[in-house]
């Protein structure tokens, strides 16, 4: 047997809502065999959005029964029932407020149509009780209203069911607690996010940072968190009391933000960027006979590399692309072992180097260019970039091989003197993982212009 359920409140604070109206359907999976539809005097007054949303206002409540006095009627209603409501996780909470003030702890089954929906019917845009019994062609009259909502619910659920055909998916999602989605704190949370690149801060109820992250949609990221199941994303959504956010412009500027910001504040959830953030790099060497060899190896602090790799497939990858690209030999790029020439000159895009065919100094300078290109060792460059806003520019700037920093223009002038692009950067820290996630960024199709930059002492 379901109690099909549908409430009206007052709105306001989370928890200190009020009921103003409730309807519940008894319904034994064919038709409804009881029903209690009534108004409530929520001893409270309305939010004036609630009043333009629903028609209901405190002058139709002055005469209703007060919640207390209808308790008895939903429990005798109710009782051995599954409590079945579209976003159930609101309507049950609702309840089992207002019985908790009465010093009554109400417990029942529930099912969330909008998860049965999400389930049975994927694919759908909106998963809204309006929108969603609209695209099914189920009639929906008094919208905002109990009773309406409640039947529309009936007729969902009743759809629903038959789609269940083996009942799986209902037997799961039958429990004491409906599956956990947004209540209403993390909800009011959410809406005051962009959805625009850029890192975001989850503060405790004290405003410390207890989780730093970046996105490239600050809004759907979050909501991810604030619906995920596992044990670290719920145990962050009992404890995020607000989220603060800074946009970027771009995803490179969000990902060193990150990475310096996770590693000067280590907030409590932030795990994976206290460990460095990249495995493996390549080398390079010169052998006897005068030729630049590279060669992959584990990440090593004490050896200069040329650039780093999250993994040993993503080294390996790379540094074939790049010996195809640049001509240069397997062999003295590491890829193959053993003596004579390597396979790429039996198919001519290896110029003989490894049989001492091509001379050191033409090949050597293929694999400078190349180290040059990835690497920027030594160099004084200046990387432009989309900014926070349609007429700004965002700007990176890497003197002598090492990263000083990022920061904002508005006009090109800006940028033609060394000294004046120094006064907008704001310093950050040139570590080995800032190295890596800019090494790794420009190794991809990206959007920034790079600009060589002379500089004079």
């Amino acid at each position: 047997m379901y109690a099909i359920l549908d409430i009206e409140t007052t709105g306001g604070k989370y928890n200190e809502e009020g009921i103003t109206e409730i309807a519940i359907y008894k319904f034994d999976g064919q038709k409804v065999v009881d029903q209690f539809i009534s108004l409530v005097n929520p001893e409270q007054p309305i939010q004036p959005f609630v009043v333009n949303l629903t028609g209901i206002n405190n002058d139709m409540l002055r005469n209703a029964p007060k919640f207390y006095e209808v308790a008895k009627r939903i429990v005798e209603i109710t009782e051995d029932c599954i409590l079945v409501a579209h976003n159930a996780k609101f309507d049950y909470r609702i309840l089992r407020t207002e019985f908790r003030r009465l010093g009554f702890e109400f417990e029942r089954k529930s099912l969330c149509t909008v998860e049965l929906s999400k389930k049975l019917i994927p694919g759908l845009p909106s998963y809204s009780l309006g929108k969603l019994v609209r695209s099914l062609g189920i009639p929906l009259s008094d919208r905002h209203r109990a009773a309406g909502d409640a039947q529309a619910t009936i007729k969902l659920f009743k759809m629903l069911l038959t789609k269940d055909v083996g009942k799986d998916i209902l037997k799961e999602h039958v429990r004491k607690e409906p599956k956990r989605s947004m209540d209403t704190k993390l909800v009011f949370i959410l809406e005051e996010l962009p959805s625009e690149t850029g890192i975001y801060y989850f503060h405790d109820e004290n405003g410390e940072i207890i989780y730093i992250g970046k996105s490239r949609n600050i809004r759907k990221r979050v909501n991810q968190h604030f619906t995920n199941e596992n044990p670290k994303s719920r145990e962050m959504q009992r404890n995020v009391a607000s989220v603060s956010y800074e946009l970027t412009g771009n995803e490179l500027i969000a990902l060193l933000k990150e990475n310096q910001e996770i590693k000067e504040l280590k907030p409590k959830y932030n795990r994976a960027l206290k460990k460095e953030i990249f495995s493996h790099a390549i080398y390079q060497f010169t052998d006897d006979d005068g030729y630049v060899n590279l060669k992959i190896g584990r990440a090593n602090k004490a050896k200069k590399n040329i650039t780093t790799f999250s993994s040993l497939r993503s080294a390996k990858n790379s540094l074939e692309k790049w010996v195809t690209e640049y001509e240069l030999c397997e062999r003295l790029a590491g890829l193959h072992g053993g003596t004579g020439n390597c396979f790429a000159y039996t198919i001519r895009s290896c110029h003989g180097a490894c049989i001492e065919e091509e001379i050191p100094e033409d090949y050597n300078e293929r694999v400078l260019e190349l180290i040059n290109r990835y690497s920027y060792d030594n160099q004084n460059m200046l990387l432009i970039g989309r900014g926070r806003e349609i007429d700004e520019k965002s700007a990176l700037l890497i003197e002598d091989g090492e990263f000083k920093g990022i920061g904002y223009f508005n006009l090109n002038h800006q940028i033609n003197n060394l000294d004046i692009i120094r006064s907008i950067i704001t310093p950050m820290h040139n570590n080995r993982d800032a190295q890596h996630i800019i090494q790794s960024f420009l190794r991809k199709k990206h959007n920034f212009k790079i600009i060589q930059l002379s500089v004079q002492e």
